[in-house]
């Protein structure tokens, strides 16, 4: 049973939040498979995002470096699993925390509902301590996805 944090729903393994961007279907899928639109608005408040490769395809790596605020880099290793376009993109994170990504798009008459779930494969106490950054850092970036497409959507 997935118990409610915030905008969040949690378990002992899966992190997940549903939004509903006010953004077509197509334009959302474009500022998470477009390397120009990603690295402008993925991760918390404050970072900033190096990307070192991006091949969006199935077995393709996304390698990047997240920027902290406080100087910290956090380098980041995932390979996709599957792109359907425009309906779902899965990410395997294959460094620790290990973790599968689904983000599900879903037309909802011209805006759009997006379902992001994280499933965690450590231990429930490591990611008892994981979901203490994961939520707000995960809210924080669909947050900065939300203005990004507003700026999208101006174009």
């Amino acid at each position: 049973m997935l118990k409610e944090i915030g905008r969040f729903r949690c378990n002992d393994w899966v992190i997940q939040e549903t939004r509903v961007f006010d953004a077509p279907r197509d334009l959302v899928f474009d500022a998470w498979t477009k390397e120009e639109h990603l690295s402008k608005w993925w991760g918390p408040r404050g970072f900033t995002t190096t990307f070192q490769e991006f091949d969006m395809k199935p077995g393709g790596t996304w390698q990047f470096i997240m920027h902290g605020p406080d100087g910290v880099d956090y380098p980041n290793t995932n390979v996709f699993v599957e792109v359907v376009k425009p309906e779902r993109i899965v990410i395997k994170h294959a460094v620790f925390p290990h973790f599968l990504a689904t983000a599900i798009f879903e037309d909802l008459d011209g805006k759009t509902k997006l379902t992001y779930s994280t499933v965690f494969e450590e231990d429930a106490a490591v990611f008892d301590k994981v979901k203490t950054y994961a939520v707000p850092g995960a809210e924080q970036t669909m947050d900065r996805l939300e203005e990004h497409l507003a700026s999208m959507s101006s174009f």
